[in-house]
């Protein structure tokens, strides 16, 4: 029975990832915004609210003990990031490998990837710095949780900023297939506008929050059976999850070669998600130094500032994103060994 709720969830974020990323384009290419922007900031947050959520239900609810809450909010706020720069990257080399073969090169709009990455460690070595804040010392944790919305914030604007002039460069956001909804009800004649893009964007991201809310409720019932940890599962179980949306809209666009779109759709959400949800982390759970958490901090940081170096290095293929999958072996050893 569980693994039959996986399944299906999994062809509904599937579908809804299909139709989510089809309307995306059609909203980029009318609005004239860049690929980097459509990546970046829509795509990412758009895709990143599923998980988005788990963190802050956990925080702010009052089912199961404070404790219980706590860790799941800690580990889904730590476990999304971690998931993004090391399993999500892994999986897209893997999936280009085999349409694109070994030796093929990544093409990304570069300035944008490098602002990314740069805007993501500086948030998220925030984020682990006030980890070791001891809890009396209100003052400063306020101070660096207040500084991660005010990074979010500038690193948005730098980001739109940049659109106009990589549009005029030819990264302009385009759609090289109709809109989904208007083929379909061709017999009708529904007209191609602003409206049936925004509608048929609804449908996708709301068939992607089904989706993803019914795996969580399978993997959680598949953990409960494997007898693991609240904060155990938030850090491996639920990030898998809720991630599937990055998952998937990355691994479509990266075998169409929109490489700006699909690297832009998982860093983009690593910037959203290691600024403004550590800024909650930090005002409402403890936020303390474990074992699991800090190894994941760690692990984090390595495999973003290797892609970070490797980008900088020259020429990226998918080769070189197997080590990500390696720093995301490395913290499932720490953890369950």
């Amino acid at each position: 029975m569980t693994l039959g709720i996986l399944l299906i969830a999994l062809l509904v974020i599937l579908i809804g990832a299909e139709i989510f990323t089809n309307a995306l384009e059609h909203l980029g290419q009318r609005l004239k915004i860049s690929e980097g922007v459509t990546g970046s900031i829509f795509a990412a947050v758009g895709t990143a609210l599923p998980e988005t959520m788990v963190p802050v239900v956990a925080v702010l609810s009052t089912a199961s003990t404070q404790e219980v809450r706590e860790e799941v909010g800690v580990g889904a706020i730590l476990g999304a990031p971690l998931m993004l720069s090391t399993l999500t990257l892994f999986l897209m080399a893997v999936f280009a490998i085999h349409k694109r073969g070994w030796q093929d090169e990544f093409h990304p709009e570069r300035t944008g990837l490098t602002r990314d990455l740069q805007w993501f460690l500086l948030s998220f070595g925030m984020s682990t710095v006030a980890i070791f804040v001891p809890h009396h010392v209100t003052w400063v944790r306020v101070l660096i949780a207040l500084s991660l919305v005010f990074v979010y914030f500038i690193y948005i604007m730098l980001t739109i900023r940049a659109s106009a002039r990589l549009v005029a460069d030819g990264h302009g956001t385009k759609a090289d297939e109709p809109l989904f909804l208007v083929r379909l009800m061709g017999r009708i004649n529904v007209p191609e506008n602003l409206f049936t893009v925004l509608v048929q964007l609804g449908m996708g991201f709301a068939l992607i929050i089904f989706g993803a809310h019914g795996f969580v409720q399978g993997v959680e019932q598949l953990s409960e059976w494997l007898g693991i940890t609240a904060l155990v599962l938030s850090l491996l179980i639920v990030p898998i999850a809720t991630e599937l949306p990055e998952k998937v809209n990355s691994i479509l666009w990266i075998r169409k070669r929109k490489d700006t779109l699909a690297f832009g759709n998982i860093t983009g959400a690593m910037v959203f998600q290691g600024a403004l949800l550590p800024a909650l982390g930090i005002l409402l759970t403890p936020w303390e130094p474990r074992r699991e958490v800090i190894a994941g901090l760690i692990l984090t940081i390595v495999a973003s500032t290797y892609l970070l170096l490797m980008l900088r290095r020259g020429a990226l293929r998918p080769v070189h994103l197997f080590f990500n999958g390696c720093c995301y072996l490395a913290y499932l050893i720490t953890v369950l060994v």
